[in-house]
């Protein structure tokens, strides 16, 4: 007796498989952010993890805030907002004022999502907006960095981080001096970089053993967490890879001129917050081009415009505008690089 043939299902198409809700996108990300959130802790102590719960409230109820103003559903459970308060406080000192970064956080949500609309329709990254605005408002305190790995970070809080609003916090430098006396430096390597022309040994970038933002933690942890994302299919590969890519042709130009005067494009890539940005900022499913060609311009944009504020601007970072300047071009970039239709004919053809 012959062996029935196994039976094959037949379908037609479409062949539509369930896509994943926005939430559990966001989910994903927050997933991604986590490790690098640990680790931020674990490099700055206690003022670090006041910061991020601090943004993230701040977000949060802001959102939750305008929902019931509009008279809208509440949105806060799709984790964006959450998402928003993390990467802020990851673009920030860990010294950072807390009621600064709860006007940071405001700044976010009101301005760089509620004011476009929501969720899905945010011209530009909420928490770069946030960051910028607190930039201007504050330059001071936005760039008055404390060591990491102090001894004293999980049982002291540095001084600034409960100053009172508006008023001169505690000087920063006599808290250095008692938990870390052993070599305290605020100096982030960028700071090294413009100002004294010193350039970080890139182990210590990769191993994140440097002084700088939250967020400016390991290149490897950083892109591990980025490779989970590309591996759930939640992150589009290519624009971090344009964003490094421009960044390396121009870095490499300069230090081509002059290797003793301009870092390495490997330097300029690992140091600062280019890849935390690139990788979870620049990607951003709304502010950032869909097309091929559109994605290799913005990240071409994004490196070239940070290579070129870092070395002759008056900032030692300066992926968050440039990247803020990528999603203002982003609509006429992508109206050059539409793809052409299958089958039609050029304009004003026969």
């Amino acid at each position: 007796m012959a062996k029935p043939s196994p039976k094959i299902d037949i379908r037609t198409s479409p062949y539509i498989r369930k896509a994943p809700t926005v939430a559990e996108i966001m989910r994903n990300v927050v997933y991604a952010l986590m490790p690098i959130a640990v680790y931020g802790v674990y490099q700055f102590g206690l003022s670090a993890l006041l910061l991020m719960i601090t943004t993230t409230l701040s977000c949060a109820l802001t959102e939750q805030l305008f929902c019931t103003l509009s008279g809208k559903k509440s949105t806060v459970s799709d984790f964006s907002a959450v998402i928003s308060g993390l990467m802020l406080s990851m673009s920030l000192p860990p010294g950072f004022p807390l009621w600064m970064a709860a006007v940071a956080g405001f700044t976010a949500i009101a301005m760089g999502k509620t004011l476009f609309g929501g969720i899905g329709f945010n011209v530009f990254n909420p928490a770069l907006v946030g960051r910028a605005f607190v930039q201007a408002a504050f330059p001071v305190s936005i760039t008055t960095w404390t060591p990491a790995f102090a001894e004293g970070r999980f049982s002291e809080l540095i001084p600034s981080t409960l100053a009172i609003p508006f008023m001169k916090p505690l000087p920063t430098e006599a808290w250095s001096m008692t938990v870390a006396p052993d070599g305290y430096t605020g100096a982030t390597p960028l700071s090294l970089m413009k100002y004294q022309n010193i350039f970080t040994d890139s182990e210590q970038l990769l191993l994140g053993m440097t002084n700088g933002a939250v967020g400016e933690s390991s290149a490897i942890l950083i892109l591990l967490c980025g490779g989970y994302l590309v591996y759930r299919k939640m992150l589009d590969w290519r624009i971090p890879a344009a964003v490094i890519t421009g960044t390396v042709l121009t870095a490499s130009v300069f230090y081509l001129i002059d290797p003793t005067d301009y870092p390495s494009p490997l330097f300029m890539v690992l140091a600062g917050g280019l890849m935390f940005a690139s990788i979870f900022m620049a990607s951003d499913m709304v502010a950032s081009p869909v097309t091929p060609l559109g994605i290799f311009i913005f990240g071409l944009l994004v490196g070239f415009l940070t290579v070129i504020i870092r070395l002759f601007g008056g900032l030692t970072e300066s992926i968050m505008y440039a990247i803020l300047f990528g999603n203002a071009a982003t609509p006429l970039i992508e109206s050059y690089t539409q793809p052409k239709i299958y089958g039609t004919r050029k304009k004003g053809g026969k």
